[in-house]
């Protein structure tokens, strides 16, 4: 059954629960689905989603320009993490601030850099209106 955490309108910002923590940790690639100003669609496969802290969840900007320039455009958007095996999922909805310095920029570079081997131009960090986990 799906565990469905707050609806539009109510507090600011979701909470996630450890089960949708554990599911974003362990499950990649993830999907992230944005638009434009005009409402034009994009998704885009992330393999770099990790739990910031209860209310954020983040991701690197490693080859995505469509997606860093919908962002800056339209904040809004989604993002679906599912492990084929189990068809255990979480789908998050909320609102994207793009980093590209400062010391949580910094921070997330030197992880990503020793877990990776690889560089990010930006992170994008998902402040959680709603989710749900399946």
């Amino acid at each position: 059954m799906p565990e469905m955490q707050r609806k539009r309108g109510e507090d600011p910002m979701a909470i996630l629960s450890e089960e949708a923590k554990t599911i974003i940790a362990q499950t990649h690639p993830g999907l992230v689905a944005t638009a434009d100003k005009s409402g034009r669609p994009n998704v885009s496969a992330k393999g770099t989603f990790q739990v910031l802290d209860d209310e954020h969840v983040v991701f690197a900007d490693v080859r995505s320009p469509r997606t860093i320039a919908n962002l800056l455009e339209n904040p809004q958007v989604s993002a679906l993490v599912l492990d084929p095996a189990t068809r255990h999922g979480v789908r998050v909805w909320g609102r994207a601030d793009v980093l590209s310095s400062g010391e949580l920029f910094d921070r997330l570079s030197r992880d990503l850099a020793a877990e990776r081997k690889t560089e990010a131009k930006n992170f994008v960090v998902v402040s959680v209106d709603e989710y749900v986990t399946f």
